[in-house]
């Protein structure tokens, strides 16, 4: 029952997602459970999605095991990706994503990203003695570099999303990672959210990352607490982030990304107001095309 539940709340999402006014959304596939059903529900999702023109433009796959130490859980969350992959080209799709999820180190009590975005939080850690983040580092690229072997083959763009608190957790850490990846279908998610409430300076990002901007999450905060909030509510200086991603030639979506933990409004409002919002800067700067 829960199960039809869940569909019955996917389906409707992407009915009400065409009737703000989008024409484009993302999707996600959590863990094992949903992976299963998406494969069973694949044909009524794209057959929806054609009859509302709805694009499905980033399928992000969360499975939290693909950066584990355990080499029978990351080789089954590999697996698993490459379904994804599968599913992905099926709805017609051209790019998947990954998180770098939580280090593998012992939390004593709270646990961030246990359900969700958090904050205002202190966590307590131990660091097991047989751990070495080098080795795991290692591990990591050696996964991401599979992983975007496998995107690649079936055409796919990877893109990886910097988050508070995971293993790959601001711009640099993503630079150092792509950089040992070596990939060309291999990059970024720019989160403004994330990287916002981890004090980096937006445009100074994108100066960074370059040509390496995949796919941008769009939501405001105020550069303390990680709130995605509506742009235009927060401190991000949204006309310089556009015109540094226009300076680098940036082609690709920006995804309204309200909502969540510690989130309060309409949310629906917000979604369309920050819609309105980003459409109006473009505009504005002769970037709307």
């Amino acid at each position: 029952m829960a199960i039809r539940r869940q569909w019955k709340k996917i389906f409707t999402s992407l009915k009400e997602i065409s009737k703000l006014g989008f024409e484009s959304t993302e999707i996600e596939i959590m863990h094992e459970s949903q992976l299963s059903q998406f494969k069973r529900n694949k044909e009524k999702i794209r057959r929806i999605c054609d009859n509302l023109n709805l694009n499905i433009i980033d399928l992000c796959a969360i499975f939290p095991d693909i950066v584990s130490l355990n080499d029978d859980l990351r080789l089954k969350s590999i697996k698993h990706f490459e379904e994804c992959c599968e599913i992905t080209i099926y709805l017609g799709c051209d790019m998947i994503q990954l998180d770098s999820f939580r280090p593998p180190i012992n939390f004593l009590g709270k646990t961030p990203y246990k359900e969700a975005i958090s904050f205002g939080h202190e966590y307590k850690v131990d660091i097991p003695l047989g751990f070495d983040w080098n080795v795991f580092w290692d591990e990591m690229v050696d996964t991401f570099k599979t992983c975007s072997e496998i995107a690649g083959k079936y055409g796919l763009e990877l893109c990886l999303e910097p988050r508070v608190g995971e293993n790959i957790s601001n711009t640099d850490s993503m630079l150092r990672l792509m950089d040992a990846v070596e990939r060309e279908n291999f990059g970024a998610v720019l989160d403004t959210g994330h990287l916002h409430a981890q004090k980096e300076i937006l445009p100074l990002s994108v100066e960074k990352l370059k040509s390496k901007v995949f796919y941008v999450h769009a939501s405001d905060n105020d550069g303390r607490d990680n709130f995605h909030l509506a742009l235009g509510k927060g401190t991000i200086d949204w006309e310089s982030l556009i015109k540094a991603l226009a300076k680098h030639s940036y082609k690709g979506y920006i995804a309204i990304d309200v909502g969540g933990t510690g989130y309060k409004g309409n949310i629906e409002e917000d979604i369309v107001s920050s819609k309105v919002f980003i459409e109006g800067l473009l505009n504005r700067l002769n970037l709307l095309g």
